[in-house]
């Protein structure tokens, strides 16, 4: 195995984090503050991918689409808040697992009718294409580094969203005493409506960014999804600084796990043996790092304990 091979796996699981920082960072605060498990999530990182696919396809610009991307996810963020999410806030935990589960149903069909059941794809900007050399020795491509940049971008972004402004004080009283703010004059309605918007947006970026490297098509955004909840768990219910540290943890541990463990394996094993058992056991890391950090700590590497 070669440092360089070993250095682009690495930066492989740092993007693939970073993509995952997109879909958890949304989920957490809806979670955190609204208390609302919300499984239709992935559903919008589905519509941000076929929307910039649209407008692609139309435009052929893939700057057009990341734009339409966002458009569009705020929108559906927008219709589906008004119309059915906010029916359950009052509701228990199964209720809105029920609930959102429909919306998963309800929402893939929708896109399977006006799309059609095949793939759609997206195409990396002329000014994206190729790669670039790292350091002299890593060839690396700039469309993943430019998902690392906009990544990292609103990461920071979000935490002096969330930290800095009047909107992230209101989200964090929200987290601690709803009624309180409430009374004090906050609408929590539109506060509600616009953190609910602000997950969807970036759900559907980065459903849209991820749409050049896999096909877009129906219930793409369900693994994904699944994955967040587990950075949610890991990172700590509410943390934007605890998703991203997840995230980042979570996409090394399975970027490499799948490139080191079969690897390792072939000095015991044949090949496709090792391929097959080494892949088998990778898929189970995050799996087995979330249940350690549950052990050592309930509430979540950044969460705040119930006690």
């Amino acid at each position: 195995m070669s440092l360089t091979l070993l250095a682009e796996q690495t930066l492989n699981g740092f993007q693939f984090g970073v993509m995952l920082f997109l879909m958890a960072a949304g989920l957490t605060l809806i979670f955190g503050v609204m208390g609302l498990i919300n499984l239709a999530h992935g559903s919008l990182y589905m519509i941000g991918a076929f929307s910039a696919a649209l407008v692609s396809a139309l435009t052929g610009s893939f700057w057009l689409a990341l734009v339409a991307c966002l458009v569009f996810s705020a929108m559906a963020g927008v219709i589906l808040e008004r119309t059915i999410i906010k029916q359950l806030y009052s509701r228990d935990h199964l209720d809105q697992v029920l609930a959102t589960f429909a919306l998963i149903l309800i929402l893939s069909e929708s896109v399977r009718w006006i799309f059609g059941p095949f793939p759609m794809y997206l195409d990396v900007p002329e000014s994206l294409n190729g790669s670039v050399s790292i350091f002299g020795f890593l060839i690396y491509p700039k469309y993943r580094l430019f998902i690392i940049l906009i990544g990292l971008i609103l990461a920071l972004a979000l935490f002096f969203l969330i930290t800095k402004t009047n909107f992230g004080i209101r989200i964090r009283a929200g987290q601690n005493d709803r009624e309180m703010i409430s009374a004090l004059g906050v609408n929590i309605s539109n506060l509600y409506t616009a953190l609910f918007v602000l997950g969807a947006s970036l759900a559907g970026l980065a459903g849209a960014l991820v749409g050049t490297i896999q096909s877009v098509e129906v219930g793409m955004g369900e693994p994904v999804l699944i994955l967040a909840f587990v950075i949610i768990v890991i990172g700590g219910i509410g943390s934007v600084k605890g998703a991203f540290v997840a995230s980042i943890l979570v996409g090394s541990i399975d970027t490499l796990g799948r490139f080191l463990i079969p690897w390792s394996l072939k000095f015991f094993l044949d090949s496709s043996t090792a391929m097959s058992i080494g892949s088998s056991i990778a898929s189970m890391l995050i799996y087995i790092f979330m249940i350690f950090v549950l052990i050592f700590k309930p509430a979540g590497l950044f969460g705040k304990s119930l006690a």
